[in-house]
């Protein structure tokens, strides 16, 4: 029974009521109190967060309740997997998830901002400006840093026979990961696989077509991308051929084996006759099944459900391959990657419905004889599956974590091959233009044009921070340079390359996703600057 700080009344109608005791002694922030309280929550997150940004960023170790632990430095999994209670705090937690959605890069980038222009906001309402007019103030100035991003933006060379470029950008993502040892192989993964997959006239790429599929043990380097699909089973008889070629597949979604009574039905077995009637029946059920397979010129019988040894046994003597105990997932892909038709009776199944594969073969490794199944030179060529190997789950994990956010960012550049540089380069060269802007706006939104270039260099900061370089002397000579030079690729040296040109080190960051920080984290702040209390259901009067 939950016991309640206050009496139950009952009005006219014997509609029960809880009287509150001592309502007045209760305090509840409004107004610019609110405000700051949400400010200092999404403060707090950031700065959680500031010391993972960059190639040198560090990493966070997560346990959760039931013990695993997750070591990584993307933004987004640190925030999915953080125990976060306040409101303002989850709503830092869907911006990033967000910007991982859309775009699958700079989930770090856009909190770090995001809390920047909020320790901003609230210098300006320290001073009395209303926050209204503050987050007016930085969505114009969002709007003039994105048309400075368009002007500085570069196009991407991007050539099918040269894949170079693209692979140096797939490296560059995977800089600050636990993967950097096998970089360069990582790289070329996720090039191939987006390729593989990638419709290059619509400039569009399916990421359903690209599985992942880990198997702890071996090294990373044992990595590799399979042209097809590759399942976590094996034939499902230890006699059946380990290699299969010129494959015609029949993807069945019914079990191999004799319809069973219904709920409402009951069959009494009271004599021997009876059961081998019965004994007769499977046995010529089972015959019928494998016969309707064979008659539509299957050679390999893949099963989402299982059937028994009796027909495994029947399988094997009429010389046609199965594999049993497919996921849904899996069979969906292998009806995409071979161009079969999922069936779910048998009757319905005919030549037309078959998959094509031009090799099917049993992977064995490991000292335990592991099995997988590899399903190759398919008839939909575009399916590829990326088979990681790891020493354990955890790098496992966070490999197919650095995997995805490489793919991403070779996806973007696909479909939008406009780049700017990153290193910070991006975001100083966009402080210096609305700072000069601020100097030519004569109302109260220059001091938010202040506050939002300020508000950008304290990513270069981070990233020279975390880098080990003195941040304030690398930011303002950077500043200087690119004032001097008007070179807006000038950046933090964060793998002391001995140069901050980032064109020269080829450090790249995709237009639209650079846009997409800005807009987001300043899309964010204005949403929190006008919030102004917090009422929950336990607060409201019953």
């Amino acid at each position: 029974m939950t016991a309640f700080p206050g009496s139950i009344a009952f009005d006219e109608y014997g509609r029960p009521f809880i009287i509150i005791k001592d309502q007045e002694k209760q305090s509840r922030l409004t107004g610019t109190e609110a405000i700051k309280s949400h400010i200092l929550a999404g403060k707090t997150l950031t700065k959680i967060l500031r010391t993972s940004l960059g190639p040198k960023g560090l990493d966070k170790i997560l346990v959760s309740p039931d013990g695993d632990i997750t070591v990584t430095n993307d933004g987004a999994t640190i925030l999915k997997k953080m125990d976060v209670e306040h409101e303002i705090a989850k709503l830092m937690v869907q911006l990033s998830q967000s910007q991982d959605d859309e775009i699958g890069d700079g989930t770090t980038g856009v909190v770090v901002l995001a809390g920047a222009l909020l320790e901003q906001a609230e210098t300006l309402i320290n001073k009395g400006i209303h926050p209204i007019r503050i987050a007016d103030g930085f969505e114009s100035a969002a709007q003039f840093a994105i048309g400075h991003l368009n002007s500085i933006a570069e196009t991407f060379p991007f050539d099918q026979n040269d894949l170079e470029p693209l692979i140096k950008v797939a490296m560059t993502s995977l800089g600050s990961k636990i993967v950097s040892k096998c970089q360069r192989q990582m790289a070329e993964i996720a090039v191939n696989a987006v390729l593989a997959v990638a419709d290059l006239e619509k400039r569009d790429v399916n990421f359903e077509l690209i599985k992942i599929v880990e198997k702890v043990g071996g090294r990373l380097e044992d990595s590799t991308l399979v042209n097809g699909v590759v399942v976590d089973k094996d034939f499902s008889h230890p006699q059946m051929p380990k290699v299969l070629k010129d494959v015609k597949i029949a993807i069945l979604t019914c079990p191999f084996e004799p319809p069973k009574p219904k709920t409402k039905h009951k069959l009494d077995v009271t004599s021997i006759e009876d059961y081998r009637e019965l004994r007769k029946y499977e046995a010529e059920k089972f015959e019928t099944m494998v016969q309707m397979v064979k008659d539509a010129g299957a050679t390999l019988a893949i099963c989402q459900w299982g059937f028994d040894d009796e027909a495994n046994h029947l399988l094997l003597q009429r010389n046609l391959p199965a594999v049993r105990w497919v996921g849904g997932p899996e069979i969906e892909l292998i009806a995409m990657a071979t161009g079969g038709r999922i069936v779910p009776r048998f009757e319905e199944l005919s030549s037309e419905k078959l998959g094509y594969a031009g090799i099917v073969r049993e992977l064995t490794f490991g000292t335990t004889k592991d099995r997988m199944l590899v399903i190759e030179e398919c008839a939909n060529s575009k399916a590829v599956t990326v088979f990681i190997r790891g020493s354990n789950k955890m790098i496992i994990e966070e490999a197919k974590r650095s995997l995805h956010d490489a793919m991403c960012a070779v996806r973007n550049l696909i479909c939008e091959n406009s780049i700017v540089y990153g290193g910070g380069a991006a975001e100083i060269s966009c402080a210096i233009a609305i700072s000069n802007q601020a100097d030519r706006i004569s109302s109260l939104e220059q001091y938010a044009f202040r506050c939002f270039s300020e508000a950008l260099e304290v990513i270069p900061l981070a990233l020279a921070e975390n880098s080990g370089l003195p941040p304030i002397k690398t930011l303002t000579d950077i500043k200087s340079k690119q004032v001097a030079e008007n070179n807006s690729a000038l950046g933090v040296d964060c793998m002391l390359q001995g140069t901050n040109d980032m064109k020269q080190q080829h450090v790249l960051e995709t237009l639209h996703s650079k846009k997409q920080q800005i807009q987001l984290a300043t899309q964010l702040v204005k949403m929190i600057l006008k919030i102004d209390d917090i009422r929950s259901p336990a607060d409201s009067e019953i």
